[in-house]
């Protein structure tokens, strides 16, 4: 009985131990709990405040999601169009797109991205990669420059822009395209003119005279160094006093062989001379560029920059086209032609202030040739040339891959930019995009994202308004080509310059005299002075000898003939074939027409 109270009274005791001992369990739970509502409580605030606080741009930029929309804030739109939208003539570029970077992106058919005329002047670029679609957007602004009644200059480097000559297929793919940005497309062809260096290749041929070109740029064409160069303008020189024309290549061949010889040493002596070694370097390139065929470039007739700045009859400018796939493996050749060309329309104008449209658009494809290798000099006179020519009303746009191609000095003269998508495979593409987004003006974009992301015939736009002001940054889906985006077939290119009127023209090559012809004559009237005088002195030794024979007096007449003419008196005896007058030169070192 009283193991049974013990037992009893224990078992008492462990269930209020237990019962103590879940409620202090349930105190410090409670504790605990309070104690925890508390600590948030005080923490709460702070972190409202600083989440209202306003971030620095580096805490910002790692707060941001890394895929963040790179489509345009609310009410971009609106700025872009109001941007765009000019009082003037405009030539059409494409529609605003917005959107997420690498997600669709939805073009706005309300907002017309496009250029004033009348700033075109003010010169341009368009870049991108190879595949993004620039060429094309050539394609597109050529088009739009013809309609709209301006001439066009455009080197067709592969051959695939000779389609402007055709109407373009209809499709539903381009149907579509054009529906959803705005654009009014049907199949257009557009009026050309195709021309050809030297007639290498299908065109009319455009030629030109050594005279003409000049040493300065004949010296890029070369590759010659700058003591090479110096030495080749003393040459010009030498033959621009005595007015002597040099046509073509063998002209300027004789001229270097006569002036390092004794004789011709002579001419030079007041004002320099050129060493052997030197004069034989200048030989070899000449040769070499003769070998490569520039000897067909290089004569008569020689090309007037005027029929670049044609209209066709329904009063759209006529598109000239120079077609290049026969010598693009020689890039020096073509792309200091067309710096030749743009020095001749710099010459030739006249000025014409700001005009409410161009009188001509020059784009200058595979910009980047222009400038490799280029002496200071060279580069000197193309900044001054882009520089000056607008006031002429000449626009040029510079087409390459990378905006790093051209030059910091010519890309300064730029007001327009469309830059179509970049790639940056390696660390020097990577400095080379990160630089290319400073250019441009502040803008809502992630431009070193988008930039990296453009679809193709997707360009990124900024431009200069009616004011000379630089428009708001656009994302444009460009407009496609209205002609053919394959090349012309062969049998159109044919009958198109057959039919020019620049075949008849320039088809056929001239070969007047000139200075090969001169001086060789020279050297023959030379011969044939020192053989009448070798023969006077023979007959005047034979003369004594019979005196010494005979007593009969002497005859009181002078010995001798008329005295041997200077070497310049015998090149100018013939001065109906020389340019008859000194030959002054322009700042790019071509000759100065009168």
């Amino acid at each position: 009985m009283g193991q049974t109270a013990d037992d009893a009274e224990l078992a008492a005791l462990r269930a209020a131990a237990t019962q103590a001992a879940a409620q202090a369990a349930e105190a410090r739970a409670a504790a605990a709990q309070a104690a925890l509502e508390a600590a948030e409580a005080h923490r709460a605030a702070p972190a409202e405040a600083r989440r209202a606080a306003p971030k620095s741009a580096g805490e910002a930029d790692r707060a941001a999601p890394q895929e963040a929309p790179a489509g345009v804030e609310p009410g971009y739109g609106d700025e872009v169009r109001t941007a765009y939208t000019h009082d003037g003539p405009t030539l059409a570029l494409g529609a605003l797109l917005t959107g997420e970077v690498g997600g669709e992106a939805t073009p706005d058919a309300s907002v017309q991205v496009g250029f004033p005329l009348s700033m075109l002047n003010r010169h341009g670029l368009v870049a991108g990669a190879t595949g993004t679609g620039k060429t094309k957007t050539l394609q597109g602004m050529a088009e739009g420059l013809s309609a709209a009644g301006v001439p066009v200059f455009l080197a067709d480097v592969k051959g695939d822009l000779s389609g402007l000559a055709v109407p373009g297929p209809a499709n539903e793919k381009i149907a579509s395209r054009a529906s959803s940005i705005g654009q009014d497309w049907e199949p257009t062809a557009f009026p050309v003119e195709f021309y050809a260096l030297g007639g290498l290749g299908t065109g009319v041929p455009v030629r030109t005279t050594v005279t003409d070109f000049g040493p300065l740029l004949l010296s890029k064409v070369l590759g010659l160094n700058e003591t090479q160069s110096s030495s080749l303008q003393l040459i010009f020189h030498w033959a621009d006093a005595q007015g002597l024309a040099l046509l073509d290549l063998e002209d300027l061949r004789a001229t270097i062989a006569y002036l390092t010889s004794p004789e011709g040493k002579a001419e030079l002596k007041g004002i320099g001379g050129i060493s052997t070694a030197t004069a034989g370097v200048i030989l070899r390139e000449v040769s070499g560029l003769g070998a490569q065929g520039g000897d067909v470039f290089f004569g008569e007739p020689a090309f007037d920059t005027a029929d670049l700045l044609r209209t066709a009859l329904d009063g759209r400018g006529v598109i000239s086209a120079l077609e290049l796939p026969e010598i693009a493996d020689r890039p020096a050749l073509f792309s200091t032609f067309l710096m030749w060309l743009l020095a001749e329309l710099f010459q030739e104008l006249p000025e014409v202030g700001d005009p409410d449209r161009p009188r001509l658009v020059f784009f200058f494809d595979e910009a980047h040739l222009l400038f490799t290798g280029a002496s200071k000099d060279f580069l000197t006179q193309v900044v001054q040339t882009v520089r000056l020519i607008r006031s002429k009303g000449v626009g040029v746009f510079f087409v390459t891959q990378s905006p790093k191609d051209v030059p910091a000095d010519v890309l300064a003269q730029l007001g327009s930019r469309v830059q179509h998508a970049l790639r940056a495979f390696t660390p020097d593409d990577a400095t080379a995009l990160r630089a290319a987004v400073r250019t441009f003006p502040r803008s809502p974009y992630d431009l070193e994202r988008l930039l990296q992301s453009l679809g193709t015939g997707e360009a990124v736009v900024t431009l200069l308004d009616e004011d000379g002001t630089p428009t708001p940054v656009a994302w444009t889906r460009v407009r496609a080509p209205q002609s053919s985006m394959d090349p012309a077939p062969a049998a159109t290119l044919t009958a198109t310059v057959a039919a020019s009127p620049g075949q008849a023209a320039y088809g056929a090559s001239v070969d007047r005299e000139s200075a090969a012809e001169l001086l060789a004559e020279r050297a023959r009237a030379d011969q044939e002075r020192q053989d009448a005088a070798d023969a006077r002195a023979e007959a005047e030794e034979a003369a004594e000898q019979a005196e010494r024979r005979s007593p009969a007096p002497r005859s009181t007449r002078p010995s001798g003939g008329r005295p041997a003419r200077s070497p310049l008196e015998s090149i100018l005896t013939t001065v109906g074939t020389t340019l008859a007058r000194e030959i002054t030169r322009t700042v790019f070192g071509t000759r100065r027409r009168r």
